[in-house]
């Protein structure tokens, strides 16, 4: 078996080289880079293509979960985290390993052996983690900013210059106050984990209620309504209960 090219990704310097002596007894693996932030990971990853990346999740810039959602062909990830029993779970029904913080060196050569055993059937792993970047995990918190890569630059957008969220097929085009951008995401997915100024009118849209201007009828007894920047959305019928509710007319 050819050596596992693996990259390590932690902002505590401590914690790489805590793993980088616990992987030096293992033959099998080769590390070929460390990196401190996601930023700096994503560009190890695109460049150098590993094959296994120990990724901490709760990082400075960009956490290890925003990476994981950046990455068009991604290796194999074995997370480190301090997520609750929920999202451990979660992890495990998706086939990715998980090491609670901290953790003993016994404990990551078994995550090793997993990598191993899941390398000679890398078409499975790639559909688990395929379904977790479309499906990320419900976030513990609301979400107060989006990450999206334009070219070769990532972009940090703050949810509250998102102006509405439309669906297109498997992307969800994201329209802020000066520009839009196309995420490979769910509708669902920022259903679930924008906060209460975010509501779904219609199976394609949703749209921040800051940036509403009015609610107009349109075309019998259909509904639109025209945001700030004078677009028009359309509205179903439980879109305009729900934006009744929330606008209060």
């Amino acid at each position: 078996m050819e050596k596992i090219r693996t990259i390590i990704v932690d902002d505590e310097a401590l914690a790489r080289t805590l793993v980088r002596n616990f992987l030096s007894t293992e033959k099998d693996i080769e590390v070929i880079a460390e990196c401190s932030d996601g930023f700096e990971a994503l560009k190890a990853i695109q460049d150098q293509k590993p094959d296994l990346v120990l990724l901490d999740i709760q990082m400075p810039k960009i956490t290890g979960l925003e990476l994981l959602e950046l990455l068009e062909n991604p290796p194999i990830i074995v997370f480190a985290t301090a997520y609750d029993q929920f999202a451990i779970k979660a992890f495990e029904m998706n086939a990715l390993d998980y090491l609670m913080k901290p953790f003993s060196k016994d404990r990551l050569l078994k995550s090793v052996e997993k990598v191993k055993a899941t390398m000679q059937n890398k078409q499975a792993y790639d559909l688990s983690i395929k379904s977790l970047q479309s499906n990320p995990l419900p976030q513990s918190e609301k979400l107060d900013r989006v990450v999206v890569k334009d070219g070769h630059k990532i972009q940090l957008i703050p949810c509250e210059e998102i102006m509405y969220l439309e669906a297109q097929d498997d992307y969800v085009m994201i329209y802020t106050t000066s520009h839009k951008h196309l995420k490979q995401q769910t509708m669902k997915h920022f259903e679930m984990n924008l906060n209460k100024d975010f509501v779904r009118t219609h199976r394609s849209y949703m749209v921040n209620i800051k940036y509403v201007n009015r609610l107009e009828h349109y075309e019998k007894e259909s509904y639109r309504i025209v945001l700030a920047n004078n677009a028009a959305i359309p509205v179903s019928k439980s879109g305009y209960s729900a934006l009744k509710d929330l606008l209060k007319i």
